[in-house]
């Protein structure tokens, strides 16, 4: 019910700030606006304010709403109305109407990142953890326990900022300079080499490939939170459990124990434990799932772990009014730009279609933030809110990118474009976004299935 919720109050957030733009813009320059729906298909709710023209609506569907503006095109207008047709106003007013919408998003997002930014954003300090022997970031000399401070000098305050950047810079490859400081305080720089990336890479957890990881502290292998129905639970193991041995081999850390259950899906595993003062075996067969393409072993487990110990490793990452803006601007700009990319790389097959998400998946990560709690849901509608404003400005049929196109197409030629561009133009928008959803909900089902 909460990712239900959590699903249904972004889209409508996001969508009536989109068509709330075409309506202010609208207004402003004086097209009469008839009706304003939150939502497509039947109508469950209609209001009318006194003095209006403009009838509110809330319809069936919430996947989206429109803005329905007096227009000659769709019906027959008075005359004494001519003068607020949509289609009578002149072009630059009309491509100004129409990109109101995207621009709303990315006005949404700005001030959302804002207010992020000045209350604090958690973060995990960007520590870099063991370094394995010949990847990327072994031959760019980067060591363990290393504070990344930039990469090309942008600041890095946090881990997940880290990855973002070299998300950015992975996708032109070449090589990044990375500035650290030592656990004594001494900066160094490293090259790290970024073009051994490919495609498939970006899919997953590419940061595994350059060989940068988290510093975390050591985990004893004591058993934690059980997930109910999962593996661990119905095979006996109990929170407080120590794994002594497993496969008759000593456990160390969490992380040895995670490793072999993850080389064994669907194998069983025995392991020697202690349950307070009694020693016992129990035997359990890790669920096999799929993850970056590969098969691995689960169990449903957690650590137990000390919250201090965790709690050094985070940091909150806030600025001032004035700082705070800046960075929200930035932060906006530079996710529109890979967004637009990742598409752009997507239609020249450099990054693999799995990278695209749809309805399900977006549902998902709107019920995980809110559990998450009210920063981590407010950064996820940012994210969305510039992914449809960017998304909205493509230049197909449909779109208002599209509709932008038609209007630069009439201020070169200086007529409008005719009805039958506008009709072939609208069926092939409808069916390249029918084949971008059939990929979308592909990708969705596709990650249900394999978890």
């Amino acid at each position: 019910m909460i990712t239900f919720l959590a699903f249904i109050g972004a889209i409508a957030l996001l969508v009536v700030f989109h068509e709330y733009g075409h309506y202010w813009a609208a207004r402003r320059f004086g097209v009469k606006v008839l009706c304003f729906s939150l939502g497509f298909g039947k109508v469950i709710y209609r209001k009318r304010f006194s003095g209006s023209d403009t009838e509110w609506v809330i319809s069936a569907i919430p996947f989206g709403g429109y803005v329905r503006m007096l227009d000659e095109r769709e019906e027959e207008v008075l005359p004494v109305e001519l003068h607020r047709a949509f289609n009578r106003k002149p072009v630059l007013q009309r491509m100004a109407i129409v990109a109101a919408g995207p621009l709303a998003n990315l006005l949404l997002a700005i001030v959302l990142y804002w207010v992020l930014f000045m209350y604090g954003v958690p973060g995990l300090k960007p520590v870099t953890g063991e370094v394995p022997a010949g990847t990327p970031a072994a031959m760019a000399q980067i060591q363990a326990g290393e504070t990344i401070v930039s990469i090309e000098g942008e600041a890095v305050p946090s881990w997940q900022e880290l990855r973002w950047v070299l998300l950015t810079r992975a996708l032109e490859r070449g090589v990044v300079k990375v500035e650290a400081k030592t656990a004594s305080g001494t900066t160094v720089f490293h090259a790290l080499n970024l073009e051994g990336l490919e495609a498939s890479d970006l899919d997953g957890e590419f940061l595994d490939k350059l060989g940068l990881h988290l510093d975390q502290p050591v985990l004893l292998p004591v058993v934690g939170t059980l997930t109910e129905e999962g593996v661990a639970k119905r095979s006996g193991l109990q929170s407080g459990d120590v794994v002594l041995r497993a496969e008759g081999l000593p456990v160390s850390s969490w992380n040895a124990l995670v490793d072999l259950v993850r080389s064994r899906p669907g194998q069983a595993v025995v392991l020697d434990i202690r349950r307070g003062e009694l020693l016992q075996s129990l035997t359990l067969i890790p669920q096999e799932v799929i993850e970056s393409g590969k098969k691995v072993g689960r169990i449903g487990a957690l650590p137990q772990v000390d919250p201090s110990v965790w709690q050094a490793m985070f940091i909150d990452v806030r600025y001032g009014p004035l700082d705070a803006l800046t960075h929200s601007l930035r932060k906006t700009w530079a996710t529109a730009v890979i967004s637009l990319k990742m598409l752009g790389k997507m239609v020249t097959g450099e990054v693999s279609m799995k990278n695209l998400s749809g309805p399900l998946t977006i549902a998902d990560y709107a019920g995980q933030s809110a559990h998450m709690g009210l920063v981590a849901y407010l950064g996820f509608l940012a994210f969305i809110s510039i992914s449809l404003g960017v998304l909205n400005l493509l230049p197909v049929p449909l779109l208002d990118g599209g509709h932008l196109l038609y209007y630069v197409a009439e201020l070169l030629k200086g007529s409008p474009v005719s009805e039958q561009v506008w009709e072939i133009g609208q069926k092939i928008g409808i069916a390249l976004l029918g084949t971008l959803m059939v990929f979308a909900i592909y990708n969705d089902i596709n990650r249900l299935i394999s978890g």
